[in-house]
């Protein structure tokens, strides 16, 4: 089976099982300023665990677009991307254990055909001290699938320490291993964030004399979370039942199903070979890669790592940028840009010709083209900002090198000279420290970042201020502020036409802070209409709802929404209406907003303190109550 054919597989079959396919959402996210980018399958759907009814029901299911920055440094084995597609079903209050085990096991052993004797499962220990239970329900619900195919099967207790015992499968961890939360172990969890014990799902590749004895793990027991290679692990049923609160935790208003499955390891699960590199979702930009360097990839060679690099960031780095973003100094560009830079310096180690980064979108295209058509309409802008922003490094790389070397003392550079070096030249701290790395030379770290936080204030751009999207919280103030926003686009639109979108907000209790799409400098005279139109509204008392309807009667009404593909057939419609029928705004938009707004007028009268350039063909506004 095909990658393709994997996640038709997998969405087909839930599918029939009663859910609705949506699609992916983006992969920067909305209204969540507490990360720059999507990295889970779970991350959008966080309010409807808590207990929003969502627009399509209590059963859905996708494959949902994720990207990981913090794995950057661990691309280069066989396992670790930075973008990745998380294949992911969801229930909100419908089913739970004994469905979701059940169809998984189906999913695994007819759909893919995977032999179950190389199936292993995890369970969570529980903890007494958080009054949290063993989850023995979900191992026996394993053992009993196992049971069903013929198989007996053992229960193991503590395999880190002792191993895998004879004819164990199934096995039980604490919650560093089975509890998933956005921030990780319960102890981590804010208030208010909701989280669960889980069951996870792994492979095995091989005997423990194959792959355990030759790793550097041998003389330590086996076990299916062990680092040597053996297992991967290819999915997780969350079983999404607690929220965090103060002093401990309470059950959520309902029980819900949170599974995740990464589609690469699924393929490399099944094509019995842990290199996902080799699997055929890379297979034309490998192709590719080796047409231009004239070398041949293989798993373990000298240019290994140099392959998975180039191939790895190349396709984040496409789908990042048709997803909105580009490359700069700060926040989700920083990370393109490094990504796009790393590749430059590894495609030079695979001997490939400058100005050839942007050939790699073809291959990429021709993969994802029927699951992700966007990538194909976007192709040759997508093409173009990779090619500008490689001839732009390879403007100053040679510069910066030799300025590299000459700042080089004693063996080390120091953090001054690190931060000129990317204030100059543009080189990234990691790039700078992967260089003196291979060189045997110590960067001084702890003066590099006081060096970018005096930057950061003479720039005044400190990080109270920094623009990472979405809103600071729930507060009254900054739902007051929400709704005022978009009011605000409604007047930018109504004033300066309907190619004017939303590209991006920043919300907190001191501002609001907007950017649309527009090429030139908005005057004071339409600024002033702006704030007119905002304030008449709220005077006005309308009243704020939503409604849900399908996604092709809301665009026929008008109503405003950026990147119609990512949503589902139905959409919340958020709506600002007068007593007399006045339409003030109507949006897509799921977040908070105030019930009426005349509630705004409470934080006084809305001013635009300033607009200006935010990046090419878009402006940003900042405004405040007064």
């Amino acid at each position: 089976m095909t990658a393709n054919q994997i996640r038709t597989a997998y969405l087909n079959f839930f599918r029939s099982q009663g859910h609705t396919l949506v699609p992916s959402a983006p992969l920067v996210p909305e209204n969540d300023p507490t990360t720059l980018f999507t990295g889970s399958g779970m991350q959008p759907i966080v309010p409807y665990l808590l207990g929003a009814p969502h627009p399509e029901g209590t059963r859905i299911a996708d494959s949902q677009k994720c990207f990981r920055s913090q794995d950057i440094e661990e691309v280069g084995d066989n396992r670790h991307t930075t973008f990745f597609e998380m294949l992911g079903n969801w229930s909100f209050g419908d089913y739970f254990k004994q469905e979701q085990i059940a169809w998984m096991w189906h999913f695994l052993t007819e759909e893919l055909k995977l032999d179950p004797k190389r199936l292993h499962f995890t369970c969570f220990v529980g903890n007494d001290d958080l009054g949290i239970p063993k989850d023995t329900e979900s191992a026996e619900l394993w053992q009993k699938l196992f049971r069903d195919k013929g198989l007996e099967v053992g229960i193991g207790e503590n395999s880190e320490v002792e191993g895998i015992g004879e004819g164990q499968h199934i096995f039980y961890y604490n919650e560093k291993k089975n509890w998933w939360s956005r921030a990780g172990v319960p102890g981590n969890m804010p208030v208010g964030e909701p989280g669960g014990p889980d069951t996870e799902m792994f492979w095995d590749f091989g005997s423990e004399k194959e792959l355990h004895e030759v790793s550097a793990w041998k003389d330590e027991p086996c076990h299916v979370n062990c680092d040597c290679g053996r297992f991967m692990e290819i999915g997780n049923n969350v079983f999404m039942e607690y929220k965090r609160i103060e002093g401990g935790f309470e059950k959520l208003a309902q029980q819900n199903v949170d599974f995740g499955g990464g589609l690469e390891r699924l393929m490399a699960a099944k094509m019995d070979n842990p290199d996902i590199f080799v699997g055929d979702i890379f297979d034309a930009l490998r192709s590719h890669l080796e047409t231009l360097s004239s070398k041949v990839y293989s798993s373990e060679g000298e240019y290994t790592y140099a392959f998975r690099v180039v191939m790895d960031h190349m396709r984040a780095s496409v789908f990042l940028i048709a997803d909105g973003v580009l490359p700069s100094n700060t926040d989700q560009g920083y990370v393109l840009r490094r990504l796009l830079r790393r590749a430059v310096r590894y495609a030079d180690v695979l001997g490939i010709d400058s100005g050839n980064l942007s050939s790699c979108v073809l291959p990429l295209v021709t993969t994802y083209r029927e699951s992700y058509p966007v990538l194909e309409i976007k192709q040759n802008d997508i093409a173009g900002v990779i090619n500008e922003e490689e001839n732009k490094f390879r403007e100053t790389l040679s510069k910066g090198m030799r300025e590299l070397e000459k700042r080089i003392t004693d063996k080390t550079l120091s953090g001054k000279d690190a931060f000129d070096l990317f204030t100059t030249y543009g080189f990234p701290l990691e790039m700078t420290q992967e260089i003196a790395l291979e060189k045997g030379i110590a960067v001084d770290e702890l003066e590099y970042r006081d060096e970018f936080e005096k930057h950061k204030e003479l720039s005044r751009t400190a990080s109270a201020g920094k623009f990472k999207g979405g809103l600071a919280d729930n507060s009254a103030k900054v739902t007051a502020f929400h709704t005022a926003t978009h009011l605000m686009l409604a007047a930018l639109r109504k004033e300066l036409g309907e190619d004017v979108h939303q590209a991006g907000s920043n919300i907190t209790e001191e501002r609001t802070r907007f950017d649309f799409t527009y090429g030139q400098k908005v005057s004071r005279e339409i600024l002033d209409k702006i704030e007119l139109y905002v304030n008449a509204a709220m005077e006005a008392g309308a009243t704020v709802g939503t409604t849900v309807m399908l996604k092709d009667e809301a665009k026929a009404n008008g109503v405003e929404g950026s990147f119609w593909e990512k949503y589902p057939d139905n959409v919340t419609v958020y709506q600002v209406v007068g007593s007399d029928g006045t339409i003030y705004s109507q949006e897509l938009c799921g977040g908070p907003h105030v019930t009426n707004t005349e509630e705004i007028k409470a934080f006084g009268r809305f001013r635009i303190t300033k607009e200006e350039a935010s990046s090419a063909g878009v402006r940003r506004i900042k405004a405040i109550f007064e």
